[in-house]
């Protein structure tokens, strides 16, 4: 087999990663020692949750691959799970070296009335992770080891782009998809992070942007960077196909399901009654998201189904992710209901329908991204927290950030994947395509 200059790159800049964090200097990345706690203030019970709110993090990842393999037509199952599996690697690879810095690094941005908002974290501040150590942050982690805090954000990191596979599944060159998550990565998604999650974040600090796990910074940006995606990549020849394995997408559902318990109730960063708040909205969202969409397909003189059962449990995933910890019991059970309606509509709609997002990514984690984060600054408990709650201008400002971050993610996902075009073709040959990415691009196939 013929070995192209792009694998020898490619093996190139890993065999500098590996070799280069050995003779990195430390001291460049190791920050102001004010910025941490004694060993002391580590509380244990909150350590052991966090570990295992990252491992059940991690565990999605997989689930989502069997979520999609099990969509996807059978001569694209394997590279359609690969895509998915592989950001394990290459995500984690990327936060270490720089996605951390740039994520929660010391906010480089902009000044407005005399006061710092960050845009994005300064590179230099935790570089292979240096001066990244086991005891807490003030601010950002104070009762857990620093090191955890960032671990359990880099498996956020890492099925962010994982989710986009599914809008351009069964056409995609696989090394054109690598350089594209790490792109992705690096030039939206840590600026996002930073913007949403750190103290002195834009969004944060300025607009007052609620999201308690994730809505705006994982499904959002992952939803438009999808339909970006499908619109540059272009339909496929053949659009319509059978999925190859329902028990797979069900199986990839309760991984899904399970793991985000850890990523919702986890974002608490404590074993506290705000975990437990997060841990109960998250799958009454969705147990009401689930119904509500097999109800309403049915009602539409659809077939009650398992992938349809399973596309809503996801859907009131995505949807309670920015509230969980802001909302009621109550409050999310008509979140899961009213999220799923909307995205049944928007996935059967015409003129969207005519974009070919394989797995109707933008549908479901774009839009229920931003129902969740509207539904969010409309329920949030709290004083002046939300619309209910005499907080017009909270409300206002989501609604402004909502247009700013669906601009950013949409338009900035358009030129990465239009360089990445112009690095290396996006598209397989229509020769490969028929024949399968399975075999055309890995040389694999199911038996």
């Amino acid at each position: 087999m013929k070995v192209g200059l792009k694998w020898i790159v490619s093996f190139s800049v890993i065999t500098l990663v590996a070799i280069g964090g050995l003779f990195w200097n430390p001291v460049a990345g190791i920050p102001d020692t004010g910025e941490f706690l004694s060993e002391d203030k580590i509380v244990g019970a909150d350590v052991a949750w966090i570990l295992a709110a990252a491992g059940l993090v991690l565990l999605m990842t997989p689930g989502l691959s069997f979520f999609y393999g099990g969509m996807v037509g059978r001569k694209n199952v394997i590279s359609t799970m690969l895509q998915s599996f592989i950001a394990l690697g290459v995500i984690s690879l990327v936060w270490v070296v720089v996605g951390f810095s740039l994520s929660f690094g010391n906010s480089l941005g902009i000044t407005i009335g005399g006061k710092h908002y960050g845009i994005i974290g300064n590179p230099l501040s935790y570089p292979f992770f240096c001066g990244v150590g086991d005891l807490p942050h003030k601010i950002m982690a104070p009762t857990i080891p620093f090191i955890l805090f960032a671990l359990f954000q880099m498996k956020f990191a890492v099925i962010t782009p994982a989710i986009i596979t599914g809008s351009f599944a069964e056409r995609v060159r696989f090394i054109s998809y690598l350089l594209f998550i790490v792109l992705f990565s690096i030039f939206i998604y840590t600026p996002l992070c930073h913007m949403v999650w750190h103290p002195d974040g834009l969004l944060n600090k300025y607009f007052g942007v609620k999201d308690f796990a994730g809505g705006t910074v994982v499904h959002m940006s992952a939803g438009f960077a999808a339909l970006a995606g499908a619109l540059v990549v272009g339909n496929r020849k053949n659009p319509h196909h059978e999925p190859s394995n329902i028990p797979y997408v069900l199986l990839g559902t309760g991984m899904l399901w399970f793991g985000w318990f850890g990523f919702n109730a986890g974002s608490a960063l404590s074993a506290s009654a705000s975990a437990a708040t997060a841990f109960g909205t998250t799958t009454i969202a969705s147990a009401s998201a689930m119904m509500t969409w097999i109800f309403f397909d049915r009602i539409n003189g659809r077939s009650v189904s398992a992938l349809g059962a399973c596309i809503g449990a996801v859907v009131g995933l995505v949807a309670i992710t920015p509230g969980c910890g802001f909302v009621s019991i109550q409050e999310s059970l008509f979140i899961g209901f009213i999220s799923a309606i909307v995205s049944n509509v928007m996935v059967n709609w015409k003129p969207l329908k005519k974009i070919d997002d394989t797995l109707d990514v933008f549908a479901c984690h774009g839009v229920g991204g931003i129902m969740g984060m509207i539904l969010t600054a409309v329920f949030a408990r709290g004083e002046n927290a939300s619309l209910l709650h005499g907080g017009l201008d909270v409300f206002l400002h989501h609604m402004a950030a909502l247009v700013l971050v669906s601009v950013f993610t949409f338009f900035g996902s358009l030129l990465l994947y239009k360089i990445t075009d112009s690095i290396i073709t996006l598209r397989v040959s229509e020769e490969s395509e028929n024949k399968g990415l399975d075999l055309s691009q890995h040389e694999e196939c199911l038996q």
